[in-house]
């Protein structure tokens, strides 16, 4: 129940122009290779092969990766789709660019896990080799904030309660979903990083230059952002 409220058909229909955006960022050129960590269904996956980019999807859920796989077969794009724990996955020198996108990171409840993503990631990279990581940044989270509310969306009542724990360090997140009559209930909690805060543990693993944008169009991380990217380069 919880993958149709992730991937609503207005997300799906977002996926074009966010890629654009991120190739923007990236400037990757035809053929390179760019690794999607925490791919889920493969959104991003098959836009960025229609660009010509050597693309490779891993998630651990095979549902997720199996999905991803029917769409790419149904277009003949050649994606390479790997199940994995994004804290086991590493492939030395391999990439010219990883993507973590759409909050997929912070959920672990152990910060060294998080820190052993991005040390994995570092090595997965080629020197001059760039990882974009987008989620909701402390600072944006702050500013919108909202205990309680609720959406309705592609025949889905998803009913939302949150709360800060530990000042401002996680989210804990209870969602309420109906359809068709049926409720169903997912929790999770969610580490949270300010832009400083991540910065210094991408730095602390080993990356140089670290850009920090509002949204992935880059626009400035300021008060009216929308999201925090971070490109970090090797």
């Amino acid at each position: 129940m919880v993958a149709p409220v992730f991937f609503t058909s207005e997300r799906m229909l977002s996926t074009k122009e966010e890629v654009e955006q991120m190739l923007s960022l990236l400037k990757l050129q035809p053929g390179e290779k760019i690794c999607d960590l925490c791919c889920g269904v493969g959104r991003h996956n098959l836009e960025l092969a229609r660009h010509g980019l050597n693309v490779t999807g891993v998630d651990r859920t095979a549902m997720y990766l199996e999905e991803a796989k029917k769409k790419a077969n149904e277009e003949g794009l050649n994606i390479r789709f790997v199940q994995e724990d994004m804290r086991r996955f590493c492939e030395p020198d391999a990439f010219d660019a990883v993507i973590n996108v759409f909050t997929s990171f912070g959920y672990f409840e152990d910060a060294a896990d998080d820190k052993r993503v991005i040390e994995n990631v570092y090595k997965s990279l080629k020197k001059g080799g760039i990882f974009l990581i987008d989620i909701m940044g402390k600072e944006v989270l702050a500013r919108i904030f909202q205990e309680k509310r609720w959406r309705e969306e592609d025949g889905l009542i998803v009913l939302e309660e949150a709360k800060i724990s530990e000042d401002w360090s996680y989210i804990d997140s209870r969602w309420i979903i109906i359809t068709d009559g049926m409720r169903d209930e997912c929790r999770f909690t969610l580490r949270l990083y300010s832009a400083a805060e991540l910065v210094e543990l991408l730095k602390g693993c080993g990356f140089g230059k670290v850009d920090v944008y509002g949204d992935l169009s880059g626009s400035p991380y300021d008060h009216t952002a929308k999201r925090l990217v971070v490109l970090a380069h090797k």
